[in-house]
This record gives structure tokens, sequence and C-alpha cells, in this order.
């Protein structure tokens, strides 16, 4: 059953309340930064119009949203399982503590994107953003997969500055011509191969097909890869993934 939501009448805690009580397909029109839409959400498919508030899917468990229009901060928090797809652009700390699923930002995202995202077993969060990040990508990310396709930045890196920080697993990948030229110690930047961008190939070409971008463009550019610097000694003081 398909049940249809405004958010501006019922208020952000009405608001949660019904869509925490109704299974199914869910609608939200008129969002004007209504927060925590969908918190712990799983088994529901809700698609909204507008521009939910902060923490938006956090500790999301399994349900799907679909943002037509811009996010604020914290989209994903902790998330464990699910998808988010926004089309058009997110806030700071986007993913924080993000434990599985997947999010696709169509435009950018702000300050600290991935920020101690982390990885167990078969659990392996993804995000990928096609513009560009603020400062502070990837910070203290332990596990997981960040694409960053630098989608009109002519080639320029497509993030802020300190990516990376105290990084300690998992992987960030940049298309861009030139990388970044302030990277930590923690982190090891390489030129990716073919190899490299096979294994992301899956999450561009969807990319591609909710955004109606060209994949094959996307996939022709040039990619660094990023990965924790095995002979720092700040891993150490971690448990490896």
């Amino acid at each position: 059953m398909a049940v249809t939501f405004r958010a501006r009448e019922l208020g952000f805690q009405a608001l949660n309340d019904a869509v925490r009580e109704t299974s199914g397909d869910i609608t939200i029109e008129d969002c004007y930064g209504e927060r925590f839409i969908a918190a712990s959400a799983e088994g529901k498919s809700i698609t909204i119009n507008g521009t939910p508030g902060n923490a938006l899917g956090c500790y999301l468990n399994g349900a799907s949203i679909v943002v037509n229009g811009n996010a604020q901060d914290a989209v994903g928090d902790t998330m464990n399982d699910g998808t988010i797809i926004v089309h058009g652009s997110a806030g700071d700390a986007l993913g924080y503590a993000m434990r599985g699923g997947v999010v696709y930002i169509k435009g950018n995202s702000g300050y600290r994107t991935g920020i101690h995202m982390k990885q167990y077993k078969d659990k392996r969060p993804v995000i990928v953003v096609g513009g560009k990040t603020g400062s502070f990508l990837g910070e203290y990310v332990a596990g997981g997969l960040i694409v960053v396709l630098g989608i009109g930045q002519d080639g320029a890196a497509p993030v802020g500055r300190f990516t990376g920080t105290g990084m300690h697993g998992g992987q960030i990948f940049l298309r861009c011509e030139t990388p970044p030229n302030d990277l930590p110690s923690q982190v090891v930047c390489t030129k990716a191969t073919q190899e490299d961008v096979a294994s992301i190939d899956a999450y561009i070409r969807n990319y591609a097909l909710l955004f109606g971008a060209d994949a094959a463009e996307l996939t022709r550019g040039t990619f660094y890869v990023l990965t924790p610097n095995a002979s720092n000694p700040y891993k150490q003081m971690y448990v490896a993934n």
C-alpha cells in the first residue's frame, strides 16, 4: 500500500511516528528540514520531495530512501544496511560511522564525509559522491569504500584539505588528473589500475543509471586510490579489517 504524508502539516515528531508505523511505499511531500526521517527504518521504500533535515536515515537497517532535492547534515549516520539516493547535494558528516549499505549523492557533500566508516566481514559501507567533498574526507576511516567522481571539477582533486586524516582501513577513489598534495602520512596514494577501476565499476554504472550520467565517460577518467599506509605506526593502534 502506498501512503503520502505532508511534512509541513505534521511536524518532524508526528512525521517520524507516522513513517515508523507505516509499511510499504511512503512518499513525503513538502519536506523542509524535518529531522531524523526514517531513523532505524527497514523493509520499506521512502521517497522524499523536498529537503530533509539532519540525520536522514540514521541507523538505517535495510530501507530504501530517495530524496528529490538536497539533504542536510549526517545523512546515513551509523547506517547498517539499505540504500540512500540523493538527487542533489548533502551536508557535512555524510555517512558518519556508517557500517553497511550504499549512499549515492548526485552532487557534492560537505566536510567529514565518511568519517569513522567501518567494515566487518561482509558488511562493507559504500559512499559515491558525484561532484566534490569538503575537507577531512574519510577522516579516521576504518573500512568501506568512498568514491568521489569529480564531475564538474575539470580534473582537479575533488576534495578539500586533510583527506584521509587518521585513515587506518578502507579505500578512497578520486577521479581526477591531479591528486591532493597535502595527504597525511597515514595515506598512500597510487594511480588506479584497470583492475582497481573494475572493482568499482558497478557503483559507477549504478550512479550513471540513477542520475543520467555517462558511465563510459566516467570510467575512462583517471582515478587515484587512497589506502592506509601499512608502515605508518598510526595503523598499529587499531585492529586490522
